[in-house]
């Protein structure tokens, strides 16, 4: 059952930051596309964005100060970022809670990990254009969907980790179609399927064309693998033990040998799994600052579930695209 409210993150974000948008003649001069809910998106910097979310950007760029401790999780929108927020949580944060006592107060139960680690724009620079961020304790972790080439000049000057995860794009595809119709107003419908790939394939996407926003960090993780990780959802899935002991190695909180004999690496990955994180009060009920339900960012987390609602012609269309346009970069999903 679709919402019956109009989508929290529409009308008064587009009211305020199109009247506050610190170059006033951006929105005008940007090329727009209907949003994938009832908003408008404009392409700014060769991505596109909705309407709403340009100030926040232009803040974002303009006015963040990276320090070089600090640790970004960079996604496309849909490719795992609220579990990897959680992994990246308790990594860092694993000596607070190492023994029962201490983990029956852990945040992670408490809070959605979106709370635990705010996105730049989609939070901290949406609700103030210069935030106070003083209040992190070093090093900070924070997130982005932002493209590397539309990144802050301080993220990318300073020696501050960036940590990027990718998805495959059919399962990206379908996971962003299904959130997205959750944002849609009941009155206008599910966002037909054939539509919302006609879009994606277009390159017509939050943060898209997701090609050229996978191929930015690809490039920069080829170039600068000191300061960029580049990691894939599947390889996640698929031995989760191996790629959380490399994203400590990478954070330069490596485990020890002791943590690798008591098993904190499982300990992460019970309390960080999809079953746990889904089945806890705050991930089934309240809402994120922005008006966003939690639970709407626990729906399977499975690969390969494209396959349940796309034929094999409108699979091989993605994957047309995508070969195309990753053809000579060496990345392949």
């Amino acid at each position: 059952m679709q919402p019956s409210q109009p989508s929290p993150l529409n009308e008064k974000y587009l009211r305020d930051d199109v009247k506050s948008l610190e170059c006033e003649d951006l929105l005008s001069s940007l090329r727009s596309e209907e949003d994938w809910v009832p908003t408008s998106l404009r392409l700014y910097q060769g991505f596109w964005f909705p309407s709403w979310l340009l100030n926040s950007v232009v803040a974002c760029q303009n006015h963040f100060q990276a320090h070089p401790s600090d640790i970004l999780l960079v996604t496309s929108p849909k490719c795992g970022t609220t579990w990897l927020k959680a992994i990246l949580f308790a990594l860092l944060n694993r000596a607070k809670y190492s023994d029962s006592y201490s983990q029956q107060r852990h945040p992670l139960l408490t809070q959605n990990p979106h709370d635990l680690v705010p996105f730049l724009e989609f939070r901290l620079y949406l609700q103030n254009k210069n935030p106070d961020l003083t209040a992190f304790t070093s090093p900070r972790l924070l997130a982005t969907h932002l493209p590397y080439s539309s990144l802050p000049r301080s993220v990318r000057d300073s020696n501050c980790k960036l940590v990027y995860l990718c998805r495959n794009p059919k399962d990206t595809f379908i996971s962003m179609w299904h959130h997205f119709n959750k944002m849609r107003p009941e009155e206008k419908g599910q966002l037909p399927l054939s539509e919302g790939l006609d879009k994606f394939c277009r390159g017509v996407s939050r943060c898209g064309p997701y090609w050229d926003h996978v191929l930015g960090y690809h490039k920069a993780s080829s170039e600068m693998p000191e300061k960029v990780l580049f990691m894939k959802y599947e390889e996640m899935k698929a031995d989760p033990s191996v790629q959380v002991r490399r994203l400590a190695d990478f954070m330069g909180c490596p485990f020890s040998e002791e943590e690798l004999r008591n098993g904190t690496v499982e300990g992460i990955l019970r309390m960080c799994s999809f079953d746990n994180l889904s089945a806890l009060e705050v991930n089934r009920s309240g809402k994120l600052p922005t008006g966003l339900e939690n639970k709407w960012f626990f729906r399977k987390g499975e690969v390969g579930d494209w396959v349940n609602y796309m034929s094999a012609e409108m699979g091989g269309r993605i994957d047309g695209v995508m070969e195309e346009k990753l053809h000579g970069s060496g990345l392949k999903f």
